[in-house]
């Protein structure tokens, strides 16, 4: 999935929902991910270039995968640059980033089960 990150966050927005008829799939402020409604895997995310975007420290993709664990420990074990430590981030996800050889920045993640 890309991460856009916007200086028209708004228009972002509109150009996403209104003009693609993508529909929203989280909204937390500072990022909102659109998902398709013909195809549930094609997925974008707009993340809004202010204080808050640092956090996405410069990521230009999220990969979601079934153990980040797991791909944290590949990772280290190849000695790849890992740029933000494996986290368990408040809105529900456990994540770190890479940098890949072409020099992207990488999101790897899943989503944490909510606590019953």
């Amino acid at each position: 999935m890309p991460d856009i990150v916007s200086t028209k966050f708004d228009e972002s927005r509109a150009f996403y929902a209104d003009f693609l008829g993508m529909r929203k799939a989280m909204d937390l402020g500072f990022i909102i991910t659109f998902v398709s409604t013909s195809n549930e895997t094609a997925q974008v995310s707009i993340v809004s270039q202010g204080e808050v975007a640092t956090l996405a420290n410069g990521v230009a993709l999220s990969i979601e995968v079934t153990d980040v664990d797991e791909m944290y420990a590949r990772a280290r074990e190849q000695g790849l640059e890992i740029v933000y430590p494996l986290t368990d981030e408040p809105w529900g996800v456990r994540r770190f980033f890479v940098r890949d050889p072409n020099g992207i920045v990488v999101n790897v993640m899943m989503h944490v089960p909510k606590p019953k």
